[in-house]
């Protein structure tokens, strides 16, 4: 009975997904929960099984495209509340809903600079470990030593964990991939000592206090450069994240929603999806509300008011135009719920 209680008070109904996306498209959820546990995420799990319901867990929604109509009998479980971290062993726990850009930043108040090619990642800790992600040369693979996840078929077997080394890293792709695990979080290696374990909480309290909860990438972008400042007036090293301000935002990656990099590069191929739009005249192109950015062939923007079908258009005719020109289908690396 308690449990029933708890899962329905943690129910929010009617609720537009479009808040939780930062493509800002997705029609109205009729169950979504936010848990700030792992906790209160296996209790959410096993009343859907016990109700006979589906479940869509996310972080974000940053490589998330939601549905103009979402199944009503869903539950969509976004983890952005799940903000947990802590010094131990000389590692650094972090959990699932850690917005990746905080690693970088937690990081430079420490003294650490391998995590600042995760400064303005717009993912969550969980989903960046998901996709493997990456900024150029750097990817989440290099810094992690142990992933917890659980099994979503196995729930009653609880949190377990993967060292770094078998969860089958590549471009983009993982382990979690290929089964039904979810990252509830995991431990990033230290190179070095950590010299004031105690400002961890107080940064923490900061970001859950400070953080703001809708998916604008206009306002994600502006809070995380706010941060950067002040790190620079108090004398930090700060330099290869200044670098990723004046690639990210000179390439106006943050001027309209969306999600990012659509497609996935084909390395066997040799040229960046973007590269290939771009040969086919592709940027600009509209349907709908939704539009192929004009500064960049790998990016599909939401120009105001557009619908998940505009979107998917424009991918089917990336996807037919790149096929009938070089002979292979570009995969999406976004996910179509």
């Amino acid at each position: 009975m308690i449990s029933h209680q708890r899962f329905e008070h943690m129910l929010k109904k009617q609720t537009a997904l479009s808040q939780y996306s930062t493509y800002e498209i997705g029609g109205e959820a009729r169950y979504l929960a936010e848990p700030n546990t792992t906790e209160d995420l296996i209790l959410l799990l096993d009343q859907v099984e016990k109700k006979g319901m589906n479940s869509f867990i996310f972080g974000s929604g940053s490589n998330i495209l939601f549905p103009d109509q979402p199944d009503p009998d869903t539950l969509f479980i976004s983890m952005r509340d799940h903000m947990e971290a802590k010094f131990h062993d000389n590692k650094l726990y972090v959990s699932a809903g850690m917005p990746m850009s905080s690693l970088a930043l937690i990081g430079a108040m420490n003294g650490f600079h391998d995590f600042d090619f995760t400064f303005l990642l717009p993912g969550t800790f969980g989903g960046g470990i998901f996709m493997n992600a990456k900024y150029f040369s750097r990817q989440m693979s290099d810094v992690l030593d142990t992933v917890y996840y659980l099994d979503l078929d196995h729930i009653s077997r609880g949190v377990q964990a993967i060292q770094a080394e078998d969860c089958e890293f590549g471009y983009k792709t993982t382990i979690f991939q290929k089964h039904r695990w979810f990252v509830t979080g995991a431990d990033l290696k230290l190179e070095g000592t950590v010299n004031d374990p105690q400002l961890l909480n107080t940064i923490l309290d900061q970001f859950k206090s400070q953080l703001y909860h809708h998916s604008s990438l206009g306002a994600f972008s502006s809070y995380y450069i706010g941060h950067l400042e002040q790190l620079r007036s108090q004398g930090r090293k700060i330099t290869a994240m200044e670098d990723v301000i004046t690639d990210r935002v000179g390439k106006k990656h943050f001027d309209y929603p969306s999600c990012g990099s659509v497609f996935k590069n084909n390395y066997d191929y040799g040229v960046p999806i973007g590269k290939l739009a771009d040969q086919l005249n592709l940027r600009g192109t509209e349907y709908g509300r939704a539009m192929i950015s004009p500064n960049h062939g790998n990016m599909i923007q939401n120009r105001g008011g557009a619908k998940a079908s505009d979107v998917v258009h424009l991918i089917q005719v990336v996807q037919e135009s790149i096929d009938k020109a070089f002979g292979f289908v570009p995969e999406p690396e976004v996910v179509i719920v």
